[in-house]
């Protein structure tokens, strides 16, 4: 199993960071799209590091046009020389509409023939075909020589999707490389709902499960002392319950019997009550979006829980001191 671990915005500090993750056994460095453009931590942190990958967990797809992420996915890769993934994902329609000021509908059918232009544009790239996508939401018909790259060595990036949903899933399963879950994800809905829309759309495109990456960011609860252990968990509960405040998020929380909390949580959310949120989050739905335990074992639990189901995970491994979390890695790469 790869683990991934997240480097800041700093562009000052990105690439010292991206080196200790490397020596620290890493597979993957990632970005986040947040406050800063995800893409310029990952340039720093190709120019300091060798063999990890360089991931954007996520970029939002629909702010931009799948020509402009086509040319930033291609210098990337050109530039680490293979190792970037394009992480992408949808956001939710307030934040494209009133933050980007961007176009949206349909986000799973527009971001099916999303990821499909820009294949069609590396094809165009890298394998000299025309340049004919034309579809519902996008149009690509012009390339000329002078805006063609050059430096065509490696190719087209990876493509994860992040999802959700059972209809975004299934694009992810069709047109992706990989996929990027939620955290707010259990066991069960991963079983149960994830899987089986993942396999529909493997058999769109034909493809098989070995020809695809599930990652899965585990919320993961520990610390070396009791106090850090109860930190850890309260800190997790609001996140949690933050999360399950999303109405779209429901699906997730019936899957362990637990829907009818989205609806109080909402609420609460809406009155500013976020830490109050936190305790309405039980030991019995902790222990099912969570790994929980000392270090030492948290590695064999998510081997026991995900071992069969996911290819890459992330987590944030608060309290855990860094020769701690080199051992974690390692056996979970074993």
């Amino acid at each position: 199993m790869k683990v991934d671990g997240g480097v800041g915005a700093d562009l000052n500090t990105v690439g010292a960071q991206a080196q200790e993750l490397e020596e620290m056994g890493y597979a993957g460095v990632m970005t986040a799209e947040t406050a800063h453009d995800p893409f310029f931590p990952l340039l720093v942190a190709a120019q300091n590091t060798e063999k990890v990958e360089l991931v954007t967990s996520i970029a939002v797809a629909f702010a931009r046009t799948p020509m402009i992420l086509a040319n930033i996915g291609h210098d990337l890769n050109a530039f680490s020389k293979g190792r970037f993934v394009l992480g992408l994902g949808s956001q939710i329609k307030p934040h494209i509409t009133k933050r980007f000021s961007m176009p949206w509908s349909s986000p799973a059918a527009r971001m099916r023939e999303y990821i499909l232009a820009m294949r069609a544009i590396w094809a165009t790239w890298h394998d000299g075909k025309p340049l004919e996508f034309t579809g519902k939401f996008y149009t690509h018909t012009l390339m000329t020589p002078f805006f063609t790259p050059t430096d065509c060595d490696y190719g087209a990036p990876k493509v994860f999707l992040a999802a959700v949903g059972p209809r975004m899933t299934e694009v992810a399963g069709e047109v992706a490389d990989g996929m990027i879950a939620h955290a707010f994800t259990t066991e069960k809905y991963l079983r149960e709902t994830t899987l089986p829309a993942l396999e529909r759309g493997f058999a769109k495109a034909g493809k098989s499960r070995e020809d695809f990456e599930i990652s899965y960011p585990v919320f993961v609860v520990t610390g070396q002392t009791e106090e850090e252990l109860a930190e850890a968990k309260v800190a997790t509960c609001k996140q949690i319950a933050f999360y399950g405040s999303t109405p779209a998020y429901k699906p997730v929380l019936d899957s362990i019997d637990a829907g009818e909390l989205q609806g109080e949580l909402n609420t609460m959310s809406k009155q500013g009550r976020w830490d109050e949120m936190g305790t309405l989050i039980t030991p019995d739905i902790l222990e099912a979006f969570a790994v929980i335990g000392e270090p030492q074992t948290i590695a064999g639990q998510i081997k026991t829980r995900y071992g069969d189901l996911i290819d890459r995970t992330s987590a944030a491994y608060a309290h855990i001191p860094k020769s701690e979390r080199a051992k974690i890695i390692a056996e979970l790469a074993a």
